[in-house]
């Protein structure tokens, strides 16, 4: 077995973003049909989330939305001797320190500081990495209409990031291109935006205060009276979202999630001198270690099948195979460029 020390400058590290539709069917990057179990919904879960999925069979989950309210208002109280103590905020509380990492903090869209929140939060095992920014189109019904949000990762002049990675603001738009006017670009001077997106956490925090807005103001008129599938058991805020994502006449909702492949290239360079003997049984005689035949003596020839990559302590990190032998002699030198992906 031969070695040969590999340099600083046979190493070459690359990254490339690779892109896919986030739903179930990655090949389509769009959703249009959303169901919830009821049996979910009657559960002790049912009273902070609600698992929407693409069919009704409810193998396909999808997203959970759920509500949070730092006051604790819009879900039943735990002891109603105990005020501001509920689901929503306890949802509240977990989603602030997800995401803004102080219990102390508030969640600001645009210059408006909120006390709650819906939240759109994507199932994890259907994104590899994050939500590649510039690919949402949500679309939300109310009773003044429909609207498209997206992200204005594509027209901000810089990133912001907190504790949750990414933050970009969800304005009126579709597929990263953002609508002009002053109203439907979602920063209204009122309400702020219309919520945030968290491409890293695969989360989108969106803002009651301006999607509850009638259309005059920019908003859709998203309030607690989009209940038409409201049980007695259901929480109102949860259905209020849920029937805006879900309602027949606007049901879409498209993204792609994003993966880094991290790639280590390694070059190795057997030379002319290098490798042109073998201690294999057909090179050499296994019982007294001659060479099996006189032409090798002076004028071997080998065949490279196999690249291993081992560490100073000789311990063998990685193989990768050629695809054919490959021919070596003292008058040959190769390049082999061995691909780690990671």
């Amino acid at each position: 077995m031969s070695f040969n020390r590999l340099e600083a400058d046979d190493f070459v590290v690359s990254a490339d973003s690779i892109t896919a539709g986030i739903f179930t069917d990655s090949q389509i990057p769009e959703i249009t049909t959303f169901f919830t179990s009821s049996t979910q919904r009657t559960s002790n879960s049912g009273d902070y989330y609600l698992n929407v999925f693409s069919n009704a069979a409810t193998s396909s989950l999808e997203f959970a939305v759920t509500y949070g309210n730092e006051l604790g208002s819009g879900s039943a109280a735990y002891n109603l001797d105990v005020d501001g103590k509920s689901p929503s905020s306890t949802v509240y509380g977990q989603y602030r320190t997800l995401v803004l990492g102080d219990e102390n903090a508030d969640f600001t869209f645009g210059s408006i500081t909120s006390s709650d929140f819906w939240a759109v939060s994507m199932e994890r095992s259907r994104y590899k990495e994050s939500i590649f920014p510039g690919s949402t189109t949500l679309l939300l019904r109310g009773p003044d209409g429909v609207i498209s949000l997206t992200d204005n990762s594509q027209v901000a002049s810089s990133v912001v990031f907190n504790d949750a990675g990414r933050v970009f603001q969800l304005v009126s738009g579709s597929a990263g291109t953002v609508f002009t006017t002053l109203e439907s670009n979602g920063y209204s001077i009122d309400s702020g935006s219309y919520g945030l997106f968290l491409p890293d956490i695969a989360t989108y925090i969106l803002n009651p205060r301006a999607l509850s807005n009638d259309e005059a103001d920019g908003g859709i008129g998203l309030d607690a009276t989009l209940t038409s599938a409201l049980t007695a058991t259901d929480s109102p805020n949860l259905n209020t979202i849920f029937t805006a994502i879900t309602h027949s006449n606007a049901s879409s909702f498209t993204a792609n999630s994003e993966e880094t492949i991290t790639s280590d290239f390694v070059f190795v360079r057997p030379r002319s001198s290098q490798f042109n003997y073998s201690e294999n049984p057909s090179f050499i005689s296994g019982s007294t270690g001659e060479v099996l035949y006189p032409s090798f003596i002076n004028a071997p020839t080998t065949y490279i099948t196999t690249v291993g990559l081992y560490n100073d302590t000789n311990e063998l990190l990685a193989v990768a195979k050629l695809s054919k032998p490959l021919e070596k002699d003292f008058t040959k030198e190769a390049l082999v460029r061995v691909k780690l992906d990671f």
